[in-house]
C-alpha cells in the first residue's frame, strides 16, 4: 500500500502546534523556528493564520499561545475517542479488577485518552490527556514492539518527554523484543513504586496505540500475567474491529 500523500504546508502547520503544546502552550516564534528547525519568517506566517482563525492567540508580549478554539477541536475529539472505547474498557476493567486505560501515540510520547476505573477501593488512576515517555510505561513499550526495530531505534534515542534520564537504548530493544515473543509489555514499577502496569499494542487505530491494565504490584503479579495479557488481547481486538467499523463508515 502507497503512503498517503502529504501536504508540507499542512505538516508545518501541525508542527507549530505540537511545538506551542511541548512548550507549555505558550512560546515566542523564533523559539518554536528553533524547535521545530524551519525559518523563523515561515513559523511567523503560519502563526499568523492560526491567529487569525482562532487557533492561537499573540500576547501582549508578542509569544503566542494555543487558542480558544482548540478547545471545541479536542473535546470532540476526546469524546469520540472515549465513547467508541469506553464500553470495552469498562467491561475489562470489572473483569479484571483493575484500572484500564488506552493511550495514543503522539510523535515522540503516549498520550492517554481514556481510562476505566478499577471497582477497588486500591486503584490507580492515570490522568486524561497525560503525556507519558515511550520507554518507562506499558503502552509505550507495547507500541514501541509493534514497530520496525530502527524505528524503534530512532524514538528511543530521542530526550524523554519528562525530562527525565536518556534510556538504555540496548537494553531497551532487547526488552522490546521479549514483549514482541510473548505478546505484551511491562511497566514494572517504573513510572510509579508499587504499581505495575500490562499493555498491548492495538491495530487499525486513528494513530499507534496501547491498552494496558494497571494496578498495585501486589495483585498484578507474574503469575496473573497470561490470564491478564489474554484479556487485554481480546479487548484489543474488540476495539480494533470498532475502529475498523467505523472506518467503514
Amino acid at each position: 500500500m502507497s503512503s498517503p500523500q502529504r501536504v508540507q504546508s499542512v505538516d508545518r502547520t501541525l508542527d507549530v502546534l505540537e511545538a506551542l503544546a511541548d512548550a507549555g502552550g505558550a512560546a515566542r516564534s523564533k523559539d518554536l523556528a528553533t524547535a521545530i528547525r524551519l525559518p523563523v519568517p515561515t513559523v511567523h506566517r503560519i502563526l499568523g493564520t492560526l491567529a487569525a482563525r482562532g487557533i492561537v492567540l499573540q500576547l501582549a508580549d508578542r509569544s503566542y499561545s494555543l487558542g480558544p478554539r482548540l478547545v471545541r477541536l479536542g473535546a470532540v475529539a476526546a469524546h469520540q475517542t472515549g465513547a467508541e472505547a469506553q464500553p470495552l474498557l469498562a467491561e475489562l476493567a470489572e473483569s479484571l479488577g483493575e484500572t484500564v486505560n488506552l493511550a495514543f501515540f503522539t510523535r515522540d510520547s503516549m498520550t492517554y485518552v481514556a481510562q476505566a476505573a478499577s471497582p477497588r477501593s486500591m486503584r490507580m488512576f492515570t490522568e486524561v490527556g497525560r503525556r507519558v515517555p515511550l520507554h518507562n510505561t506499558g503502552v509505550g513499550k507495547a507500541v514501541l514492539a509493534a514497530l520496525p526495530v530502527e524505528e524503534a531505534r530512532g524514538l528511543l534515542a530521542l530526550p524523554p518527554v519528562d525530562g527525565g534520564p536518556a534510556p538504555d537504548v540496548e537494553a531497551l530493544l532487547g526488552e522490546i523484543a521479549r514483549a514482541r515473543e510473548v505478546g505484551y509489555a511491562v511497566d514494572d514499577e517504573e513510572q510509579e513504586v508499587g504499581v505495575r502496569c500490562l499493555a498491548v499494542a492495538v491495530p487499525g487505530g486513528p494513530a499507534p496505540a496501547g491498552l494496558s491494565v494497571s494496578g498495585p504490584s501486589s495483585r498484578l503479579t507474574p503469575q496473573t500475567f497470561a490470564e491478564v495479557a489474554r484479556a487485554l488481547g481480546a479487548t484489543a481486538a474488540g476495539l480494533a474491529e470498532r475502529w475498523h467499523a467505523y472506518d467503514r463508515g
